[in-house]
C-alpha cells in the first residue's frame, strides 16, 4: 500500500495506482479525454493536470500516467491546475468544435470563451482509436505517424489495412464523432447549451472544489449563498 496525502488529507491506495484512479477511488473528479476505461493510460491531452509537490514548489504532471508514492501531495483543484486544463480543453474546442464530447466538458467544467482560432478539424488526437485497435481488438490497423503539427492518425501506408475486420471499435471511442446538439451549421465555437452556472468553489473555498456532483452549494439561492460567505469568514 501507498500512503499520500490528496489535498491535504492522508489517504492510501494500493500500488501501482495512479493518482486518477486515486482521485476516482475517493470521490474526486477531474476532467479527462484521452483516458478511456478499459484502454491503457496515455497521456496525450493533458486535460487531468494536477500539482505535486509542496506548496510553492510543486509541479503539474498527466494524473492518468503517474503513479502514486509514498508521501506523495497532490493537490488536484488549485487555480494553476485548473487554469492550465481550461487552456487545454479550450485548445481542444479549437481543434474540433463540433464535438458534443468536448462541447459538454466545456459546459461541465465552465469554459466559456475560446480564445484561439478554430480549425474544424476531425481529429483531437487523443489517441483513443489508436489504443482500442490495438489492445481491446487485437488488431493495429491504425497507428499515429508524423510529428509535431503534421502528426495524425492512418492506416500504414494509407492505404486500407489488411488487418482492419470494420468492428467500428475506433468510431464507438472517438470523441469526434458524435456531432454537438446544433448540427453542422453551428454559428458559433462554443455553444455552452448545457452550462447553467459556474461553480464557485474556488473561489469561496480556496482551492478547494465540492466533490458531490451536482454540487449543493450551487443548488442554493445566491442570497443564502452570500450569508454563508459571510458565515464561513468570520
Amino acid at each position: 500500500m501507498k500512503k499520500f496525502q490528496l489535498n491535504g488529507v492522508e489517504v492510501q491506495v494500493e500500488d501501482g495506482t495512479t493518482v486518477l484512479e486515486a482521485c476516482k477511488f475517493y470521490g474526486i473528479e477531474i476532467p479527462t479525454l484521452c483516458d478511456y476505461e478499459g484502454l491503457a493510460p496515455y497521456g496525450g491531452c493533458r486535460m487531468c493536470l494536477v500539482e505535486v509537490g509542496e506548496k510553492g514548489k510543486t509541479r503539474l504532471v498527466s494524473s492518468c500516467t503517474y503513479q502514486v508514492l509514498d508521501g506523495l501531495k497532490v493537490w488536484t483543484n488549485t487555480k494553476r491546475a485548473v487554469k492550465a486544463r481550461n487552456v487545454m480543453l479550450e485548445l481542444m474546442i479549437a481543434m474540433c468544435p463540433s464535438s458534443k464530447t468536448l462541447q459538454d466538458l466545456a459546459s461541465k467544467w465552465g469554459v466559456t470563451k475560446v480564445r484561439f482560432a478554430p480549425q474544424n478539424l476531425d481529429c483531437v488526437l487523443c489517441g483513443r482509436c489508436v489504443r482500442m485497435c490495438k489492445e481491446e481488438m487485437q488488431s493495429g490497423a491504425i497507428g499515429f505517424v508524423e510529428r509535431g503539427y503534421k502528426k495524425r492518425i492512418t492506416t500504414p501506408f494509407d492505404k486500407k489495412s489488411d488487418v482492419c475486420r470494420t468492428c467500428g471499435g475506433c468510431i464507438y471511442v472517438c470523441p469526434a464523432c458524435q456531432s454537438r446538439c446544433q448540427g453542422p451549421q453551428e454559428k458559433s465555437v462554443l455553444c455552452n447549451a448545457c452550462l447553467a452556472c459556474e461553480p464557485p468553489c474556488l473561489d469561496v473555498f480556496d482551492e478547494m472544489k465540492c466533490y458531490m456532483d451536482p454540487c449543493v452549494w450551487c443548488e442554493k439561492p445566491r442570497a443564502d449563498q452570500a450569508k454563508t460567505s459571510k458565515k464561513k469568514a468570520v
